[in-house]
């Protein structure tokens, strides 16, 4: 299977990272460039939590029994998925609401003080 087809999440990832820096850089409305950020936000979240997937990897929980009459044995990493990329992006996802929340409420501010969420036209008020 050729490399860019067998690769399309990451195809999928950087489409929509361009979307929201595009949105960011390009759009004069202040909610488009607030959606476009946590367009970018949720395209790098759903990269990590990938990163931490296999395939036919099993959830990181030892099915062996626990106690003092179990006897050690050498636990096989690679059949379990990494946990770790899964609990940060719990964290970013949480910032990434806390984020979108502030940003919103500030273009509320903002047009309220000038009746507009457009750049240009705040700037035009701010001169």
């Amino acid at each position: 299977m050729p490399p860019l087809i067998a690769d399309y999440n990451y195809w999928i990832y950087i489409l929509l990272m361009m979307i929201g820096l595009y949105a960011m850089l390009a759009k004069n409305n202040l909610v488009k460039k607030v959606i476009g950020m946590s367009i970018f936000q949720t395209a790098i979240i759903v990269f990590y939590v990938s990163t931490g997937a296999k395939h036919k990897a099993s959830i990181p929980i030892i099915a062996h029994g626990h106690g003092h009459d179990v006897v050690e044995t050498a636990i096989d990493f690679t059949h379990y998925a990494n946990p770790l990329p899964h609990v940060l992006m719990l964290t970013a996802i949480v910032v990434s609401v806390g984020t979108l929340g502030v940003a919103l409420a500030i273009c509320l501010g903002i047009y309220k003080r000038y009746n507009s969420l457009e750049e240009d036209e705040i700037q035009e008020q701010l001169q």
